[in-house]
């Protein structure tokens, strides 16, 4: 099969990291394009290209003039079989090209924009997601796990190693999240909540970058840290004791499978994709933006024993999830094929 992967975004977020595993995997089986901006690079020096396999081949469009055009070229040259898209700028540019082969889309938030509803297929990662898409569309719609890639585990030494990197000593408590530093994923309540908290010999550590550093280094107090973008990024999970994804919006967290994976307590903010994870896989919830009862929560896991917990999570790996995703393609070219009859169910579980 030809698959094209369309992200047309920069640096490297959960949305690309998605988009750059899934290329990669296919790839293995498939011939795969993936077609990014030529500024793909964001300017902490993050892009989705350093994680893509040399087995996908990654073709670079203009930014912004011209962007049209050079993706419709690329889709003349390379002939794929479906189009894959990632984000609402991609999706809107392939919806104008009117391409011959079936298009979809991952909704890494919401369907927001028509352009949407104008593809074959759409692939929901929460179930909050396919509630959202109206009855009018003709398209298909498909309810998946979201995917991640299983992290191998790592011995005492390196996870000593890795705290001290992070200037974490030994018994020191810490608290860890993994984020874009944008607003939306809410770290200004953490660090307002581990501040009232007053957790004797604790330490958080914030990890990621995004046009949010200035003001929230701002707000950092004493044993709070920003080290920035780590490449390996998934190491670091298993140097935490606790893990906390305080996002004011979130639709369905890759950081809190791949916390959960390093077998992590979680404690999540009630944002819809969250509360959805926490329910299936256990953890605590505070109310978003409650930093009264974030703190109060982080106080109890400080005075509790340490511990890591072992969750099933098969049905998100990604060799699984993927192999989902091949058979929606399936079904989307052998449908496009067919006449347009009238709309078919809302969503399918497949």
């Amino acid at each position: 099969m030809r698959i094209m992967h369309v992200i047309l975004s920069n640096g490297f977020a959960g949305s690309e990291r998605y988009a750059a595993e899934l290329a990669s995997v296919q790839a293995a089986e498939h011939d795969v394009m993936l077609v990014v901006r030529r500024t793909h690079r964001s300017r902490f020096g993050t892009s989705i290209v350093d994680a893509v396999s040399n087995r996908v081949q990654v073709a670079p469009v203009p930014t912004w003039l011209g962007t049209q055009r050079a993706v419709e070229r690329r889709i003349r040259e390379f002939l794929p079989d479906v189009i894959h898209t990632h984000l609402r700028r991609s999706s809107r540019v392939i919806a104008r090209a009117r391409a011959q082969a079936p298009s979809v889309a991952t909704l890494h938030n919401r369907a927001n924009g028509p352009h949407f509803f104008e593809l074959d297929g759409l692939i929901c990662n929460a179930r909050w997601q396919v509630s959202e898409i109206p009855a009018t569309y003709r398209g298909q719609v498909f309810k998946l796990n979201q995917l991640f890639t299983p992290h191998r585990r790592l011995d005492a030494a390196e996870i000593a190693a890795l705290r001290e990197s992070l200037g974490v000593a030994p018994d020191q408590y810490l608290v860890g999240a993994v984020a874009r530093l944008a607003q939306s994923k809410g770290l200004d309540h953490l660090i307002e909540a581990f501040r009232a908290a007053d957790l004797p010999d604790a330490r958080l550590v914030i990890l990621g970058e995004g046009r949010e550093r200035g003001r929230l280094e701002r707000l950092l107090g004493p044993n709070m840290s920003m080290p920035g973008f780590r490449k390996n990024i998934k190491d670091y999970y298993q140097a935490f004791d606790l893990f906390v994804c305080p996002s004011r919006r979130e639709p369905l967290p890759l950081v809190m499978l791949e916390a959960f994976d390093a077998g992590l307590p979680i404690v999540a903010s009630t944002a819809d994709g969250c509360r959805e994870l926490i329910e299936e896989y256990g953890g605590d919830l505070f109310p978003i933006g409650d930093v009264a009862a974030l703190a109060a929560i982080l106080r109890r896991h400080a005075a509790a024993p340490r511990q890591r917990r072992v969750h099933d999570l098969t049905p998100h790996f990604i060799e699984n999830v993927n192999r989902t995703i091949i058979e929606i393609y399936g079904k989307l070219i052998a449908k496009r094929r067919q006449p347009l009859v009238t709309p078919g169910p809302r969503a399918a579980n497949i």
